[in-house]
């Protein structure tokens, strides 16, 4: 009676365990980028988002309203 239930707890529990992975199977995310033209494009209007939101900044409040690590974030960004 009791390796009845201990098999059946095993079981049980394999079963738990291999429907959680098949889940995960399931609802995995998609490749982000489909070539490298897309990985370019994306991660060159990250970068251009990111130099507006900071011109904006500046637009709105004046260069001394920046951090010192926000003007060299937008030096760096405006080299590249």
């Amino acid at each position: 009676m009791m390796l009845t239930i201990i098999l059946l707890l095993a079981v049980a529990i394999g079963f738990a365990l291999s429907r959680k992975q098949a889940v995960k199977n399931i609802f995995r995310s998609e490749q982000k980028y489909h070539t490298i033209d897309d990985e370019y494009n994306a991660k060159r209007k990250e970068r251009q988002d990111e130099i507006d939101e900071l011109l904006s900044k500046i637009g709105k409040n004046g260069l001394n309203d920046l951090t010192e690590k926000q003007r060299k974030r937008l030096d760096e960004l405006s080299k590249k």
